[in-house]
């Protein structure tokens, strides 16, 4: 099996090579990093020595934008497997396998089977925006004696299970720690706005690239929305758009907008609580409009993102943690332009303070 590495930057190439293959490790990184290309270049580095490896990630869409990657980085078949942590937990301890209230599992029975299983080959693992797993994931890990490698940002903890770095160390045991400070992805415009919302104590470096102001728009009423993505669609037909809203209800109802106004658009949605087909399952190598719940959204990219119900926040205490959290997160999704959309009069109290430098109005 021969690798091939992925535009990977001499500071990315530098961390991967200098990585250990045995042992655990946590790289924490800033959203634009390269997590996600690192995660996979690492599981496959990993497959080459011999021992299956087993990339992981909480959300099914993340997934299926790893896969591909996986696939591109070999030429033959790789060892590596591509699952969802919820995925790859039930198929290691059956079909009987216990669930708790919070949607995972109940980790004591875990506990048991891992320390009372028979030995098993060599387990490697991989994962992926890493703080959305809960601190007993990393701790059933070191149970089961696997050789892991954890990319994580704390600052995007959006799910209420989830793990900082420190409890990711220390779930894992003896671990070495490792930091990417850089951001590929998004334009220094958007950059200096997702710092406006960092919760960490020091917002990652700003990038070099230029880009367009991110952008405010104010509409009548939510049924414009469906008119603001048509027209950016139209004139970048080349560019994906992803569309990060706050409720599974509201990505139907533009869903139903889009097709009615513009069937040409082929408009795709993803939602979590399909099991199959079309809203399962989605093409993101091509261009156009991708309707995601914020859930969702952490660990893709599109050339323009929009956030069409900012005023659904508008009664959140806008120094939550939690809500400075997934702005970040949703406006560093961009990879050229961001455009934040409220209805209504009153611009909502969480954006209302942004400087316009940062956030042009319109």
């Amino acid at each position: 099996m021969t690798l091939t590495y992925l535009d990977l930057t001499p500071a990315q190439r530098a961390l991967l090579d200098g990585l250990p293959f045995d042992g655990n490790h946590v790289i924490d990184g800033p959203p634009g990093s390269g997590k996600s290309l690192l995660a996979a270049q690492r599981a496959v580095m990993l497959a080459l020595t011999g021992t299956p490896a087993i990339l992981l990630t909480r959300s099914n869409l993340l997934r299926q934008s790893l896969a591909p990657m996986v696939s591109a980085l070999c030429s033959g078949s790789a060892a590596v497997a591509v699952e969802t942590a919820h995925s790859w937990l039930a198929r290691w301890y059956g079909p009987d396998s216990p669930r708790s209230e919070d949607g995972w599992y109940d980790w004591p029975a875990f506990y048991e089977r891992a320390a009372f299983a028979e030995p098993g080959g060599p387990l490697t693992l991989v994962v992926d925006e890493g703080q959305d797993l809960p601190p007993a994931f990393y701790r059933l890990s070191r149970i089961l004696g696997a050789r892991t490698t954890v990319f994580a940002d704390e600052c995007q903890r959006l799910t209420e299970t989830n793990s900082t770095l420190r409890e990711i160390a220390q779930g894992l045991g003896k671990c070495s720690l490792h930091e990417l400070d850089a951001n590929y992805r998004t334009t220094r415009q958007t950059a200096k706005l997702g710092a406006w919302f960092h919760t960490g104590p020091r917002p990652p470096a700003l990038p070099e690239r230029d880009g367009p102001v991110p952008r405010l728009h104010s509409l009548s009423h939510q049924g414009a929305v469906a008119d603001l993505l048509i027209g950016l669609a139209e004139s970048r037909p080349t560019r994906s758009i992803g569309v990060v809203v706050n409720s599974t209800q509201a990505q139907f109802e533009l869903l139903t907008r889009l097709e009615r106004k513009a069937p040409r658009l082929r408009p795709q949605m993803y939602t979590a609580q399909a099991t199959a087909g079309r809203y399962r399952t989605l093409d993101l190598s091509r261009p156009g409009v991708v309707i995601v719940h914020r859930a969702s959204a952490k660990g893709l990219q599109f050339d323009t993102v929009v956030v069409p119900d900012t005023e659904s926040d508008a009664g959140t205490d806008p120094t939550s943690a939690a809500l400075r959290m997934a702005y970040y997160v949703m406006s560093t999704r961009a990879r050229h332009d961001l455009h934040l959309v409220y209805a209504g009069e009153k611009e909502p109290g969480h954006l209302i303070e942004i400087p316009h430098h940062l956030l042009a109005r319109s």
